[in-house]
């Protein structure tokens, strides 16, 4: 996606985990940091003069009304009965190639490649001399040799031996038994020692000599010849161990090719498990339906996934728990999916910015940080069962992020979102952006070309005055968090997601009577919250007998924008009645007010 201006939305996206197959082209640098300055030169004047609250907001909503909005994203079902035709016959035909492509055992990784030469160049000179010493090559010339002088020089011994003892025949035929050169060395020794000779053996052993000195190179042959029978021996070796090995082909060709390996994505098998469409389906998707694009995405997924230890990274601990509050899974949508939000603002935070980014081995660590919580996210919340909810809602809060200039930031977030969109298609219900700063309309109008009608239509903004509002929509009040407009809280002893909020619109100017029936003794607690406050709020018990006393259980006070979000109380009663809160809103806008309340019996703690 883009670069200089991608910085937040793409980190959000990033985050958020996956726009796959979303981005129909990566966006220029060039292009946005131009089209990038073009608007900082205009905003220079809005960026010196000092920005009030107020002033942001106003901006941040102009912002969110400025972008156009796309028709909303109707997800697809997952369930094989409710596919078109074409679609049908697409998933059959992947599953086909899959089937081969298993059986081909075509998802193994390439093997690693060579270490590089590069590593001691001064000693590969003499390390490739050394293997130059090839004593194979040697060896396969001595019996060469071996052969042709014991036919050619052989017969001279021979003659020399005629010469010497004419008389002596037998002696002739030693040489011919190559195999005992030791008893052709004797003859020779004892030729000039013979007894039998006189003066005349004087004569050949002179002659012999002669012999030896005009033709050393001939003795020296011959005894070269005689002498190395004895490597033959040595070197029968060799030739023993390439008789396996020429035997090696035959015997691979007996033995069965090993069965095809079962790979699985995210606990699922590629085939053969009912969840098995609902993960081929994702890839389709992601890639129009287009069976052969969708095959290789599936096979350079699962390489990826085996060379980065996607496995055994679910087990690692890496040490991150500041980054618990940057992204977080809470409740889920009115649809039934899991919610991620991501907190880009607590970067502000320089540490934790460096701890995150500081060099490339902690981008690095951060990115695995990242692809493990989704790993863990997905296994825990989703389930690919036919007509299972398999997909998320993203939330990512903009409110005080690092803007376009943090140069690691927007690495790890390029780094991110191409492993996240290469690897993880179709994860993504809904992408909400809230707090929308005045800044990302020009993000906005830079992306936007590049992004598909699919892509858009999950993409939501909001300003900051409308960001609750907003999450309302499509996140029931009582699974959003306090913190974004919500009553939903860690660890509450009263009340939980399952605890249904009412929504009231308080006009302005106007009181909101909240009357709950007490038809028995019992302890009865309520929360409530206006957002924005600045209205005055009152609780009392009115009994229902007419001789009764009203009880004053809160008295009326002004609550405003920095008081405490929520506000909850409780009464202990043994007579019936009724609790009546009291909403005053004297402003002159409207307010949205949440509340809830929960009977105990008198058994119970409040």
């Amino acid at each position: 996606m883009a670069e200089e201006t991608q910085v937040k939305p793409a980190e959000e996206v990033v985050v958020a985990a996956e726009v796959n197959k979303e981005v129909e082209e990566p966006v220029k640098v060039t292009e946005v940091e131009s089209a990038l300055g073009k608007e900082k030169e205009e905003e220079k004047k809005e960026e010196e003069a000092p920005k009030t609250v107020a002033d942001e907001e106003a901006a941040g909503d102009a912002v969110a009304a400025a972008i156009e909005q796309s028709e909303s994203f109707k997800e697809e079902s997952n369930i094989v009965a409710d596919l078109q035709d074409p679609e049908k016959k697409a998933l059959d035909e992947l599953k086909q190639l899959v089937q081969a492509a298993l059986a081909a055992n075509e998802f193994v990784p390439p093997p690693p490649p060579p270490p590089p030469p590069a590593a001691a160049p001064a000693e590969e000179p003499a390390k490739t001399e050394e293997p130059e010493k090839p004593e194979e090559p040697a060896k396969t010339e001595e019996p060469e040799k071996l052969e042709e002088p014991a036919k050619a020089e052989e017969p001279k011994p021979e003659e020399a031996v005629k010469t010497e003892e004419p008389e002596k025949p037998e002696e002739a035929v030693k040489p011919e038994e190559p195999e005992k050169p030791e008893e052709a060395v004797k003859t020779e020794d004892q030729l000039p020692v013979d007894p039998v000779q006189k003066e005349e053996p004087a004569a050949p052993v002179a002659e012999e000599k002669a012999i030896v000195v005009e033709e050393e190179k001939t003795v020296e042959a011959i005894e070269e010849t005689i002498v190395p029978p004895r490597a033959p021996t040595d070197e029968v070796a060799p030739v023993s161990d390439v008789v396996p090995e020429a035997a090696a082909p035959a015997a691979a060709e007996d033995t069965p090719a090993p069965p095809p390996e079962d790979v699985f994505i995210w606990g699922v098998p590629l085939l053969g498990d009912e969840k098995s469409d609902t993960i081929l389906l994702k890839f389709l998707r992601a890639r129009d339906f287009k069976t052969k694009d969708a095959l290789t995405m599936i096979k350079n997924t699962v390489i990826w996934r085996k060379t980065s230890e996607i496995e055994a990274l679910l087990e690692e601990d890496l040490g991150f728990p500041e980054m618990e509050k940057v992204v977080f899974m809470h409740g889920q949508d009115k649809e039934g999916h899991p919610v991620c939000y991501n907190v880009y603002g607590e970067f502000q935070d320089k540490d934790l910015y460096s701890k995150a980014f500081g060099d490339e081995e902690k981008r690095q660590k951060f990115l695995r940080w990242r692809i493990q919580f989704l790993e863990k996210g997905i296994r825990q919340h989703l389930d690919f069962s036919p007509g299972g909810v398999c997909t998320m809602v993203q939330v990512t809060d903009l409110k005080n992020s690092p803007g376009p200039g943090k140069r690691e930031l927007r690495q790890a977030t390029n780094q991110a979102l191409a492993l996240l969109q290469d690897n993880y298609p179709e994860f993504v219900a809904k992408q909400v952006f809230i707090n929308v700063p005045w800044w990302y309309l020009a993000f906005n109008r830079m992306i936007s070309p590049f992004l598909t009608q699919r892509t858009k239509s999950k993409f939501v903004f909001a300003g900051p005055s409308k960001s609750a509002e907003t999450l309302f929509k499509y996140i029931a009040p009582e699974q959003v968090p306090v913190q974004y407009g919500g009553l939903s809280k860690e660890n509450d002893p009263d009340f939980t997601t399952a605890d249904a909020v009412t929504e009231v619109i308080i006009k302005p100017s106007t009181k909101h009577p909240i009357e709950i029936p007490v038809t028995e003794s019992c302890n009865l607690v309520w929360e409530l919250r206006v957002l924005g406050w600045d209205v005055t709020y009152g609780a009392e018990f009115v009994p229902g007998a007419e001789d009764g006393y009203t009880v004053i259980v809160q008295k009326a006070r002004k609550l405003i924008a920095t008081d405490e979000p929520v506000v909850k109380n409780s009464f202990k009663t043994g007579d019936t009645g009724k609790i009546v809160l009291t909403i005053d809103n004297t402003t002159s806008k409207k307010k949205k007010l949440l509340y809830r309340y929960k009977i105990k019996t008198s058994t119970e703690s409040i």
